[in-house]
């Protein structure tokens, strides 16, 4: 289950170390570390890291399939994170060590940074392998954060991205070595802490106003 860590004025918070799935319960563990970077004052930033194979895989279509009466619920719960990500009143870079797919790719975008591994692992938006579009607010956020022709490349053919081939689409903002993933991440983190506060949050808001709306939508069609 996700841990939260502070190292000086940067929060890391470690999601896992195995698929990290968007199972409810890793959902509301997640929410209650940002509960916590949220309430603390002064200097401050986030990394959001994982350790081992995965970033994170996405959602958790074992439970999904399981509990198919309460797919729309939990579909609203995940868009409802990336909304929180995406508005975070401090500056927030994802540290991606492995593999980035789906949902956890959407995750990685709502972050105002990312830091990616260069020489193995994969970012992919594979829906349209796996016959699963993409709901109204999850294809705003992508268009919102990526570059039109990089945004319709991931979405219609479902490329996987190694890390130089994501920092040159504009995935990722740094492409590193395996050992330097996290590092990086903390100094960039790090360089913005003071930043953290009531302005930020307003001035992402405003500039992601329409994704939020979609992100925020309650009546979600999932085909």
């Amino acid at each position: 289950m996700p841990t939260l860590d502070r190292q000086g004025d940067v929060f890391v918070l470690d999601i896992g170390d195995g698929e990290n799935r968007f199972h409810p319960d890793w959902i509301a563990s997640v929410g209650s570390a940002l509960d916590e970077v949220e309430k603390a004052e002064g200097a401050r930033a986030l990394v959001t890291a994982a350790t081992g194979k995965f970033f994170s895989n996405g959602l958790d279509l074992d439970w999904l399939f399981a509990n198919g009466d309460r797919a729309g619920e939990y579909v609203a719960s995940v868009q409802a994170l990336f909304a929180r990500m995406l508005t975070l009143p401090l500056v927030t870079v994802a540290a991606l060590q492995g593999h980035t797919f789906a949902a956890g790719a959407m995750l990685s975008l709502a972050h105002d940074f990312r830091v990616m591994r260069g020489d193995r692992g994969f970012w992919c938006l594979p829906e349209a392998e796996i016959n699963i579009p993409f709901t109204a607010g999850m294809s705003a956020l992508i268009q919102a954060r990526l570059a039109p022709q990089t945004a319709h490349e991931a979405m219609v053919t479902a490329r996987r991205y190694g890390g130089h081939d994501a920092l040159a689409a504009g995935i990722v903002d740094r492409a590193v070595d395996e050992d330097a993933v996290r590092g990086t991440a903390l100094a960039l983190a790090g360089a913005h802490a003071a930043k953290a506060g009531p302005t930020v949050g307003t001035i992402k808001s405003r500039m992601y106003g329409p994704v939020l709306d979609a992100l925020r939508e309650k009546d979600i069609p999932l085909v």
